[in-house]
């Protein structure tokens, strides 16, 4: 565990008045995303941060572990950051003076001078089907939050933790999505009722690129297609991820916890994959997170979640060229490592001749960085959700 330091003053600086310049221009949604750093050739986290604010309409990012570095990096830019927990660290969390000293050393140095929202315990805890991860995952969340109150900033800070769509024994239709016997009651009803009573969002990773077929591709892309007909509700879909987001709240629902915020904590396309993987390809990567985008910030929800707003993080910044597993595993990325869009989604900032801060970003030399997502670590939406016309 890092040692603890001085937390740094919060003073303006030319950074924090242009944010507060610009969000006054950016949507009502918001768009985050994943910063993951499995990768040899990505540029400083300082860089990233300034890019980020200045180059792009990104509001948020999470990162997947408690790197002093990442998190000072995004000192005094207003963006919101979501912090992740490792796996590994589960157990010990269910003790509270670790998770004290847990606290002091990893946020309470750096916060509020970096805005940190949000910490998540672990990562698709319960598809690992280890015991004692699962077992200790709403004890070390509670402990967790028990160190923030006593800190002061359980008010400022949420708790939460993203679960794979493995977590759903029935997903269709959509309207008769349930969670998997056992973890219902004994796991996820004591989760949800935490979330609620700390006013947290229960989290989830949908990838309807895992769950697609050569059949169901333009469903997961929003693209026009004849949809799918819920025959319970007799309401047709038109995209997959409305259907996925559909099923976990009636599985939420079922529990009595149809109250509660979702958000998504992972979701994306990759732009190059195996031969055998359909659809992955910049063209189709570029029109999933386009149209993500404006689906999730549109106010229109989904037919059981009416006239709502997402809170999304796209998957991912960086394609990381360290990841195991499959091609697609190593490119999920929105960017290359010069700060170059892989792809046009819409998200960098129009400078005042017309051209994107990312025309003038600095390029330099170094293996093209691979992307995000490995199938193992998407575990769950890998083929749960295919949906059927």
């Amino acid at each position: 565990m890092a040692a603890s330091s001085s937390p740094p003053h919060h003073v303006p600086t030319a950074l924090t008045l242009l944010f507060i310049l610009v969000s006054a221009t950016t949507t009502n949604g918001s768009i985050g995303v994943n910063y993951g750093t499995v990768a040899d050739d990505l540029p400083p986290p300082g860089e990233v941060a300034r890019f980020l604010l200045q180059s792009t309409v990104i509001n948020r990012v999470r990162i997947f572990d408690p790197n002093p570095e990442l998190i000072q990096a995004f000192a005094h830019t207003g963006i919101q950051i979501t912090v992740t927990v490792p796996n590994d660290q589960i157990p010990r969390l269910a003790n509270l003076s670790f998770a004290q000293q847990w606290i002091k050393s990893y946020i309470q140095p750096y916060f509020p001078a970096t805005n940190l929202v949000r910490i998540l315990v672990g990562n698709e805890v319960l598809s690992t089907g280890n015991r004692l991860l699962i077992g200790t995952l709403v004890p070390a969340m509670q402990t967790l939050h028990a160190a923030l109150a006593g800190a002061s900033l359980d008010r400022r800070i949420q708790i939460s933790t993203p679960h794979s769509l493995g977590i759903l024994s029935a997903s269709t239709p959509p309207s008769a999505g349930k969670f998997h016997g056992g973890y219902d009651v004994h796991i996820l009803k004591p989760l949800l009722g935490f979330l609620r009573s700390t006013n947290s969002p229960f989290m989830i990773n949908p990838y309807p690129f895992f769950g697609c077929s050569e059949e169901t591709l333009d469903y997961a892309l929003f693209r026009p297609n004849l949809g799918f007909l819920d025959p319970n509700t007799r309401i047709r879909y038109t995209n997959m991820l409305d259907a996925q987001l559909d099923a976990v709240f009636s599985a939420m629902k079922s529990l009595g916890f149809g109250d509660l915020e979702i958000v998504i904590a992972e979701t994306g396309w990759p732009s190059k994959g195996e031969p055998s993987q359909i659809g992955a390809g910049q063209e189709n990567a570029a029109q999933y997170n386009r149209n993500l985008m404006r689906h999730v910030n549109s106010g229109d929800g989904t037919p059981l979640m009416p006239n709502r707003t997402f809170e999304t993080y796209i998957f991912s910044l960086f394609n990381e060229d360290l990841k195991p597993g499959p091609t697609c595993e190593r490119n999920f990325g929105l960017f290359g490592p010069d700060l170059t869009p892989a792809y046009d989604v819409g998200i960098l900032r129009p400078t005042t001749n017309g051209d994107s801060f990312a025309g003038g970003a600095r390029r330099r030399r170094g293996k093209e960085g691979g992307g995000k997502v490995v199938c193992g670590e998407r575990r769950g939406g890998c083929g749960l959700a295919t949906e059927e016309y």
